[in-house]
């Protein structure tokens, strides 16, 4: 199922996550035993198929994306996948939207590979979101390499840049880059 995901995503534009990203989503959220997770970027469904396979069996994805039509795609894929539709509650909309409606404290995992320039914001709202240990992480984080060039000072790399510095410098994270794609850089909510 997440090949036929893959293939609908480039036929689409879309850059889904690699097999490497989405075993390490899987594990991630194995080992959180993530019960509420929120995905930013909902795509075609590779990235919350990787999820939903991880996460507990009564668990819940919150899934968010301004498209509906990519997510009639992933709606479908989780459905192929022998997920019942009451394992994702998909959400149409853009994401700085719909995170303030969503509950304080009351999720395990929050995955976002949505537009870097809107990382920012949207790190502010998961620390709202996730509980003490709750996991954040973003996908893209190196963005090709641009990230760690300080020549390369495009509005969304100085952005991206300022993002990821301010998670590795702040008491509310405790964050790791791994190399794995182009960077997933996982950030634990400090208690």
């Amino acid at each position: 199922m997440l090949t036929a995901a893959r293939e609908q995503a480039g036929e689409l534009g879309i850059h889904a996550v690699s097999r490497g990203c989405g075993a390490a989503l899987r594990v991630i959220a194995a080992v959180s035993n993530a019960k509420a997770v929120v995905e930013v970027g909902t795509g075609t469904g590779v990235s919350g198929g990787w999820l939903l396979r991880g996460m507990r069996r009564d668990g819940v994805l919150t899934t968010i994306d301004y498209e509906a039509e990519h997510q009639r795609i992933a709606r479908r894929v989780f459905s192929a996948a022998g997920n019942p539709p009451s394992r994702a509650r998909i959400i149409t909309g853009r994401a700085l939207d719909v995170l303030p409606r969503l509950a304080d404290r009351a999720y395990d995992l929050v995955f976002v590979d949505h537009d870097p320039a809107e990382y920012g914001p949207v790190v502010t709202a998961a620390e709202r979101l996730l509980r003490p240990g709750g996991t954040l992480v973003l996908n893209d984080a190196l963005a090709g390499g641009r990230v760690s060039d300080p020549t390369i000072r495009d509005t969304e790399t100085v952005l991206l840049r300022e993002t990821v510095k301010g998670l590795r410098d702040s008491d509310a994270w405790v964050p790791a880059l791994l190399p794995i794609g182009d960077g997933l850089l996982l950030a634990a909510r400090a208690a």
